[in-house]
């Protein structure tokens, strides 16, 4: 790899790495006071397990020479790296981790620690890299399947974003929502984050990132980066402006956390086509994906499904919709029936491979490691029930006072 191209792929992979920061700053500002500490602690250390898992098994199922268009069969725990290869690596290994922090937020204020992070391990080492392997795969030889069908995600609608948003839906399902969310009768009870702050934080410093995520994938500093970061700016914008007007008929007044995830869901859409598509194709994804946030929301309220931040319509709903305008909407393809049908079968074998499969992990790590914390410890706020410690202490004494022992 020339130096240009590596000086890009670095660059590139450190705003990707941010991400994680903003997805930190998102999901512990959505969540009560009792359990901050608790959402650092699983963005942190998903990042570390799953980036352990990756280079021992994920990177290899993934990038491995695949003959068959199914996995790779090399490249596991690879060692012998030069150093535009070692930047490949780290850059797809931060791309693994994005994909399970997206659950982490939805399943929020309910999920016991080792159970989380042992999902995170198994995610990032067979459930993510078989997908991206279909699509991106064959690095070191041989095509995906789906990549030869012509499917078009160039930087993950449907590998990364689905594939988180599916992991959500599975776990929020297994675990069940927080106590107190819905009334014995199904009523809906508003339970608020302690930090909007920290949320619109996190939103720009996620937007900021994006522009690595979809970027980088050129791998290198050519003309084409400007076309992409342009289309990703916009499609954000039009889906936070996409959100708010929705949001405004539904409540009256627009609010911050669902005008955050409509910029977020304009992210989403437009990952998958921001190489092929134009500036006004780009708002056109961005502002229905941000009408499609706020509805999706609605859904799941009246499926009684309990996703603390948004991440199913964000990340699942927006990845559907970003996956089908790619092939709608892109300079090559547009208003193709053909790639349309190439573009709905790769999401829909994204939804039959990743969300049957968690669903099964989380059974599995519910009846070995427990899934779901006690209802004490759920009560008490998990930053002291799993950690032994709080983010306010200035605010929280009576929960130091009362000891561990308590618990």
């Amino acid at each position: 790899m020339e130096n240009a191209s590596f000086g890009w792929l670095i660059t590139a992979t450190a705003l990707v790495m941010l991400m994680q920061a903003g997805f930190a700053l998102v999901e512990s500002g959505s969540t009560r006071t009792k359990n901050a500490v608790n959402v650092m602690m699983k963005n942190y250390m998903d990042l570390c397990v799953g980036s352990i898992a990756f280079w021992l098994i994920g990177f290899g199922l993934m990038f491995g020479a695949n003959s068959t268009g199914w996995i790779g069969t090399s490249e596991f725990m690879p060692t012998a790296l030069a150093g535009g290869d070692a930047a490949f690596l780290l850059f797809q290994t931060v791309f693994a981790a994005t994909a399970m922090t997206i659950a982490s937020g939805a399943m929020a204020e309910r999920t016991s620690y080792v159970g989380y992070v042992v999902s995170a391990a198994l995610v990032c080492a067979v459930i993510y890299p078989v997908l991206g392997s279909w699509v991106w795969g064959g690095a070191n030889g041989g095509s995906g399947w789906l990549a030869d069908l012509g499917f078009i995600d160039f930087a993950g609608s449907t590998v990364v974003h689905s594939t988180g948003g599916w992991l959500a839906l599975a776990g929020v399902l297994v675990l069940g929502p927080r106590a107190g969310r819905f009334g014995a009768d199904g009523s809906l009870r508003a339970i608020p984050g302690h930090n909007l702050n920290s949320v619109a934080l996190g939103g720009f410093l996620l937007w900021f990132g994006w522009f690595g995520f979809n970027a980088g994938g050129v791998f290198d500093a050519s003309d084409a980066v400007g076309g992409i970061v342009l289309n990703t700016h916009l499609a954000a914008c039009a889906g936070a402006v996409g959100a708010l007007i929705a949001d405004r008929f539904r409540n009256g007044k627009p609010l911050l956390t669902v005008t955050v995830n409509g910029s977020l869901g304009g992210l989403v859409g437009i990952t998958a086509g921001c190489a092929n598509l134009d500036p006004g194709s780009a708002l056109i994804v961005g502002i229905l994906a941000g009408t499609l946030v706020v509805a999706g929301e609605q859904v799941l309220v009246a499926m009684r499904i309990d996703d603390v931040v948004g991440a199913i319509p964000v990340h699942g709903f927006c990845g559907v919709w970003g996956t089908l305008a790619a092939g709608l909407f892109g300079r090559d393809t547009w208003m193709s029936v053909d790639q349309l049908g190439v573009q709905a079968l790769g999401a829909g074998v994204c939804f039959l491979w990743v969300f049957p499969l968690s669903y099964l992990m989380f059974v599995l790590i519910d009846s070995l490691f427990g899934l779901r914390v006690d209802a004490l410890g759920e009560q008490r706020g998990l930053d002291f029930a799993e950690h032994a410690e709080v983010g306010y202490p200035e605010f929280q004494q009576n929960v130091l006072h009362a000891g561990r022992d308590s618990l």
